[in-house]
């Protein structure tokens, strides 16, 4: 059986538990050290030189700079000596067929009349076969619900007619 009394008496005479945390007079940071900081800095060595330099981490180095508010120093990158070069812009496949379909169909723009369709071979799910146009065409709840069912351009879900009614050039903002 243990005595209590010697337990309380030797857990009384135990030192408190050191702390994890640095206190400011344990700081690593002693004022010749951040004298090498600032020449460091001043000249433009990188952050881990100056750690090296200096017997620290390269973070340590990063926090120390940004708490005294220091500039890295480094000279701006130099001027291009030529300007850069004007990319022109990608266009999928599908946009370029869209724009050749849409050059084939004169007076389809826009909000104008909608482009024919035509005749359709109208299907139902389970006659829908692939490289066929999927439009929906009725009311999905009715009996006569179907899809249009004709041939379907290369690369993408719907006839000639369709694809132009679903793939809409937006119309050009004015200024």
């Amino acid at each position: 059986m243990l005595n209590t009394a010697t337990t309380a008496a030797s857990n009384s005479t135990r030192a408190p538990a050191q702390s994890k945390t640095h206190s400011p007079s344990h700081s690593p940071w002693t004022p010749e050290l951040i004298e090498k900081l600032r020449n460091g800095v001043a000249s433009g060595l990188t952050c881990s030189q100056i750690a090296a330099e200096i017997g620290v981490t390269r973070n340590a180095v990063i926090g120390k700079i940004h708490r005294l508010g220091l500039s890295p120093g480094r000279p701006a990158a130099p001027a291009r000596s030529c300007p850069p070069r004007v990319r022109q812009p990608r266009h999928s496949p599908q946009r370029q067929f869209l724009r050749l379909m849409f050059a084939q169909a004169p007076g389809v723009a826009g909000d104008e009349v909608e482009p024919a369709v035509e005749n359709m071979q109208r299907c139902t799910l389970l006659e829908l076969m692939p490289g066929k146009c999927r439009w929906p065409v009725g009311d999905p709840c009715a009996a006569d619900f179907a899809y249009c069912g004709n041939d379907a351009v290369t690369g993408f879900s719907y006839c000639a007619g369709h694809a132009r009614m679903a793939y809409r050039v937006p119309a050009r903002r004015r200024a």
